[in-house]
């Protein structure tokens, strides 16, 4: 046996030479057929981004050929963006490692995508492309979407035309979006499925608005409805039914005639220049009411219909749907005074009217309500002749006098001076009040302008006829100062109610002092106008003259004549001053006993 252990290696052996028999070649020859053989391959580096055809796949890797002297391993996961992946396909890939421990090639195409994500993100915005993307999870406000192996978000307002209330049955599905926004600074991609959606319904638009023309009836479907109107799906494209067209009578809100997702026949009424907004018509495809009024309808019959609309200039009253008549105010009652529509009639009452005007070209009709009763002035002198009496009620104040009204239709005015013989009255407030009552004399009957003047003084006797034989030249009466003006002139109140007039010149007394407010006097008349009801008196007269003669030294003759002036007045007096006459004659008795 040979010893094993002598043996030594033969420092020449070729190990490259194992196995190939009768193939001898020289270490030059090898080189140059190694390189040779390198040549055979393409030149790649690592961390160098190439393209490569898929050769195999399974459900777990794809084998990709890049010409290298191995093929590299991906894991499918890094396709899964693209579902339609198949053998033969180029793809991009990244070379992470040439060979590894192993001699393996490493490969990623999730890599190659990222450095190559953000150019083809930007050529995708710039050209509206439509790209594939993988919904990977919900996020708040939307969805993360994995596109070119980038993160971005899905807004849900962006996901459809229609609100999307579940988002969650949207991940782990392969979509198309638009890139629609991008932020290089923060490295964000927002993209959108609704603008697909939008730029296929905007195709749809276009080619049904090619064919749209005023009058043309379609078919839609009742997609919203509000309060001015209902909007209707033509198919792509909506139309506007305003809620003045969707019936010939008049309604409180469009949901009396239609209903959500309803089919419904429209016609086309209008359209601006764009298409964009079409004005569509229901009514119109019935024919108009006022077509089918009774053609014997005329001036003067009698209608009956419910109020629809009430303003304070009148009512609008509905014979038949689709034909209204207007009762102006003026036509609601026979009273001149002013009022409005709301004190005679509300919404929804049922009327019965007389027509006043037909206009069936301009589907007009007036009405009246006051026509239905007698017209008060029919035979006004008859009711109210001049000098009768009555009761009225006060309706309005002016500056000038008191507007009453003596039945419905039947007003009158009392002239402030027609009030009160003896008051000084500024204005019609300070003598009565609003709805009250008062008794009234006729003045005056204007029937062509209908208007009674009336008064209220005049159901008395005037008590200057009275104060005539009393506040005679130079009698003297006590008086009181009530007040001086800015000239120095007094106003005086004298017996029985009676203002006299002191100018400033009479006001000096006998001690060269003069007058004051509230001073206690004897004045002497220098002055009486019945016209007028004017007393001018004077104190200085009262001590400058002699022996003043006082009203209470007059004749008896004259105080006899007085009580029986009195004494028919009183019989005639019948409202106003009769205080003031009785007051008149109860001093006159006195004095004649004493």
């Amino acid at each position: 046996m040979r010893d094993l252990k002598n043996i030594q290696p033969l420092s020449d052996f070729d190990w490259n030479a194992v196995g190939n028999e009768g193939e001898k070649y020289s270490s030059e020859d090898t080189q140059k057929m190694s390189e040779a053989y390198e040549k055979t391959f393409n030149q790649v580096g690592d961390q160098q981004v190439v393209e490569g055809v898929i050769v195999a796949k399974d459900n777990r890797e794809v084998i990709v050929n890049i010409g290298f002297k191995s093929d590299g391993v991906i894991p499918l996961s890094e396709f899964r963006y693209n579902p339609d992946l198949k053998v033969g396909d180029t793809v991009e890939v990244f070379v992470v490692q040439k060979e590894d421990a192993g001699g393996q090639l490493i490969l990623s195409h999730k890599n190659a995508r990222i450095l190559k994500s953000w150019e083809r993100v930007n050529e995708a915005f710039d050209s509206q492309e439509i790209i594939k993307g993988f919904v990977k999870s919900r996020t708040k406000g939307g969805l993360i979407v994995d596109i070119f192996g980038i993160e971005a978000f899905l807004p849900g307002s962006q996901i459809d035309v229609k609100p999307i209330r579940d988002y969650d049955v949207f991940v782990g599905k392969i979509m198309e979006f638009k890139v629609v926004k991008i932020n290089h600074e923060y490295k964000n991609v927002v993209v959108s499925h609704k603008a697909l959606i939008e730029d296929e319904i905007e195709a749809q638009k276009a080619e049904i608005i090619a064919r749209l023309e005023k009058g043309q009836v379609l078919e839609g479907t009742v997609k919203n409805i509000t309060s001015y109107g209902v909007f209707i799906d033509l198919g792509g494209v909506d139309g506007l039914i305003h809620i003045t067209d969707l019936s010939w009578g008049r309604i409180n809100h469009p949901e009396e005639i239609v209903q959500l997702d309803q089919k419904i026949k429209v016609v086309i009424l209008d359209f601006d220049e764009g298409k964009k907004r079409i004005a569509l018509g229901l009514k119109q495809l019935t024919p108009h009411p006022w077509d089918s009024l009774d053609p014997n309808l005329k001036v003067g019959d009698k209608v009956k219909g419910k109020v629809v609309v009430l303003a304070d200039y009148g009512a609008f009253v509905e014979i038949v749907p689709g034909v209204e008549g207007l009762i102006h105010v003026t036509e609601m009652s026979w009273s001149q005074h002013l009022r409005t529509a709301h004190d005679f009639l509300k919404i929804g009452d049922e009327v019965e009217a007389v027509i006043l005007t037909l206009d069936r070209e301009e589907r007009k009709m007036s009405l009246g309500i006051k026509q239905l009763i007698p017209d008060p002035w029919t035979n006004i002198t008859e009711k109210y002749p001049v000098g009768s009496k009555h009761v009225a009620v006060v309706r309005n104040f002016t500056n000038f006098g008191i507007f009453v009204e003596l039945e419905e239709g039947v007003d009158g005015l009392i002239h402030i001076s027609d009030l009160s013989w003896s008051k000084k009255i500024k204005h019609p407030a300070e003598f009565t009040k609003l709805g009250e009552k008062i008794d009234v004399v006729v003045l005056e009957v204007d029937v062509e302008n209908r208007r009674l003047s009336l008064g209220h003084k005049q159901l008395e006797e005037n008590p200057w006829d009275v104060f005539e034989s009393i506040f005679t030249l130079n009698s003297v009466h006590d008086g009181t100062i009530m007040s001086i003006n800015d000239k120095g002139g007094a106003v005086v109140s004298l017996p029985y109610g009676v203002e006299g007039f002191a100018p400033k010149s009479h006001l000096q007394k006998e001690d060269k002092t003069v007058a004051k407010v509230d001073e206690k006097l004897p004045f002497k008349v220098i002055e009486f106008s019945k016209e007028n009801k004017k007393i001018v008196v004077s104190h200085t007269r009262t001590w400058q003259a002699e022996e003043p003669k006082r009203s209470d030294d007059k004749k008896g003759n004259s105080e006899a004549a007085t009580v029986k002036k009195i004494n028919e007045s009183l019989e005639k007096t019948t409202l106003g001053d009769i205080d003031v006459l009785a007051s008149l004659k109860e001093e006159i008795e006195k004095n004649k006993e004493n």
